[in-house]
């Protein structure tokens, strides 16, 4: 239920990099920004990586994962994706609820224990409108692969107005997959848990400049 995203080689960057830089570059970076291959890395202080399930019905359980990591280097110019990696820890999982937290890495579900990391690879994005995509990856959890895709917003780009005023880009995403996919069954049949998991993805990145 919360092996949403996946794990990759370790590298910082954020699966959020990914999803904003893929689909946009011809159409909304400004012209400083459009030159050769070049690293973005997430703003720590604004990333968000979360999930929506049902709960018996009743309500949906918001949980997020607190520890993200990977690379990204694009080519905006061409535009073309040359790197990403990302890498998302299981046991970083947080509901606000430490009993069901830790149910969510047992072998139920996450089984952080075999599975510490799991991982997402893009593998095809296609531009839908001027600002907006889809992205679609290899989505790596407890040892299996299957592919997720993900409606990508770009919100801004530009020069961030505070601090240092480093060029940022802004972006949300949304999709879902089935969690019962990857093994995890538990509550699906008797409808305890729900078996589709919303994905939720806010996020600034940062250009790393030469």
């Amino acid at each position: 239920m919360t092996r949403l995203l996946n794990r990759l080689p370790r590298r910082r960057a954020r699966l959020v990099t990914v999803l904003a830089l893929i689909l946009f570059a011809g159409s909304a970076i400004t012209p400083d920004a459009r030159a050769e291959p070049r690293s973005f890395t997430l703003d720590p202080a604004h990333l968000h990586v979360g999930f929506l399930t049902e709960h018996i019905g009743f309500a949906r359980t918001l949980g997020v994962f607190r520890d993200v990591e990977g690379t990204v280097v694009f080519d905006e110019e061409a535009p073309a994706l040359r790197e990403i990696d990302v890498t998302v820890r299981t046991d970083s999982v947080d509901t606000g609820h430490d009993a069901r937290d830790e149910h969510l890495r047992s072998d139920d579900f996450l089984a952080v224990d075999e599975y510490p990391e799991m991982t997402f690879t893009l593998t095809e994005a296609t531009q839908t409108g001027e600002n907006t995509g889809t992205i679609t990856g290899d989505l790596t959890m407890r040892g299996e692969t299957h592919p997720v895709s993900l409606d990508v917003t770009l919100n801004k780009t530009g020069r961030y107005p505070f601090g240092d005023e480093h060029y940022a880009v802004g972006i949300s995403a949304r999709g879902s997959l089935k969690r019962s996919d990857w093994g995890m069954t538990y509550g699906v049949d008797n409808g305890l848990v729900g078996d589709r998991v919303e994905i939720i993805i806010e996020a600034e990145l940062i250009r790393e400049e030469e």
